[in-house]
């Protein structure tokens, strides 16, 4: 019989998460490696676990992650839009909690583009008055 699983999709900045949710222990396994190998930082383990925290359910799944795009930062950022994602196909009752969190939002900063006669997308080149 098929396993019961749970599907997210996450994005932030230029990384996308496809997340799984399986009936577990709370094991996270990012790209076939464990959070702590994946992810360097504390700060951002306690930022892809957050979902699971307000709703309650950090030790009855395994996340199984896909990752691909940006950094460390925005990877965190969308695995934890992606985990909050999959929590409503688990229960919609969660929507309440995980919206006032604002887990569900997707964050649309982006990287600014350069413009043409500047150096960056803002800085301009040296001013010299002679």
């Amino acid at each position: 019989m098929a396993q019961v699983q749970y599907i997210g999709t996450g994005r932030r900045k230029s990384s996308v998460a496809r997340v799984r949710l399986v009936p577990g222990d709370g094991k996270i396994v990012i790209n076939g490696r464990d959070v702590e190998d994946y992810i360097p930082f504390e700060a951002l383990r306690t930022v892809i676990k957050q979902p699971l925290v307000a709703t309650e359910t950090a030790g009855s799944y395994d996340v199984l992650v896909n990752v691909n795009g940006g950094g460390y930062t925005g990877q965190a950022g969308a695995i934890r839009h992606g985990i909050a994602r999959a929590l409503l196909h688990v229960d919609p009752e969660y929507r309440a909690v995980l919206k006032r969190a604002g887990y569900l939002t997707r964050d649309a900063r982006m990287k600014e583009r350069k413009k043409y006669g500047l150096k960056a997308a803002r800085r301009a080149p040296q001013f010299s008055k002679r």
